[in-house]
């Protein structure tokens, strides 16, 4: 799932390409997968709507086309946006397509996971995964006070509690493994038993572990935004390698993309069973 640095970099490397552009193509094979509120035929009232500038709330990308549209997309686990000259390669992926003169923005999806809404502005607040978000994890006014008074009526791990998005939004699973490497807080920590010393270490992690993937992500990805950039994590899907800071071996569990990885001895407390 792409989290805040993969589409911190997404948008910025779209705002610099199609901004202003003019969609004049619009195609779909299966453009169901697109939620419309805003109209019957979401393909036929794009064309001839221009991109404004694509902002980012947090695991969503808001594309404003024209003064009264938005498509908010939310990736999920599988969804993937790829920017292309028009007569490159159709992949059998493709859901829609938004094109201008000399561009296709594709959306691609290996399983149908993304949540993808057409609507008017003023329905935005209809999308109830953006409604009930909580602040972004790199909103540059945000209180330490304030994170730990939107902790307290949680009680079950921190990790999932991190992950849920109504704490700080824009972290998924893979970059709070980091995260919470980077505090030294085991992931399985139980809310309560977290001191305002831990507390405060796993506030301040958030935008250092956050800002400084994304500048490595800023320099990799592009133009390839399609494909997700992770081999630089120092925790995460690096379960039985060295951890950076000790040199013991990351623990790793779960199935599938929720997989957990920590180093027990940076992290302790919170242990499962093997």
């Amino acid at each position: 799932m792409p989290e805040i640095p993969d589409l911190e970099v997404i948008r910025e490397f779209l705002n610099d390409r199609i901004a202003g552009r003019e969609i004049t193509r619009a195609e779909g094979p299966k453009p169901w997968i697109v939620r419309s509120l805003a109209a019957d035929d979401f393909l036929a009232d794009v064309v001839g709507r221009k991109f404004g500038r694509i902002l980012r709330k947090g695991k969503d990308l808001l594309f404003p086309l024209g003064d009264d549209r938005l498509l908010a997309a939310n990736l999920m686990l599988t969804g993937r946006l790829q920017y292309t000259e028009p007569d490159a390669k159709r992949s059998k992926r493709l859901y829609f397509l938004l094109g201008g003169e000399d561009f296709d923005l594709r959306y691609l999806d290996d399983r149908s996971m993304g949540r993808i809404n057409y609507v008017r502005a003023d329905q935005l607040d209809e999308l109830r995964r953006l409604r009930e978000q909580g602040p972004d994890a790199l909103d540059p006014d945000a209180a330490f006070e304030d994170f730990a008074e939107r902790l307290r009526p949680y009680s079950g791990e921190i990790k999932g509690i991190v992950a849920r998005g109504k704490v700080a939004a824009g972290i998924g699973n893979a970059y709070v493994d980091e995260i919470l490497w980077e505090a030294r807080v085991s992931p399985f920590r139980k809310r309560k038993s977290l001191s305002d010393e831990e507390l405060r270490r796993l506030f301040d992690a958030i935008p250092k572990t956050l800002n400084e993937a994304t500048a490595v992500v800023r320099e990799r990805m592009p133009p390839n935004i399609h494909v997700k950039v992770r081999d630089f994590l120092k925790v995460h899907r690096k379960g039985g390698e060295p951890c950076p800071r000790c040199g013991a071996p990351i623990s790793e569990i779960g199935p599938n993309q929720k997989i957990t990885s920590w180093c027990r001895a940076c992290q302790p407390g919170g242990l499962v069973k093997n």
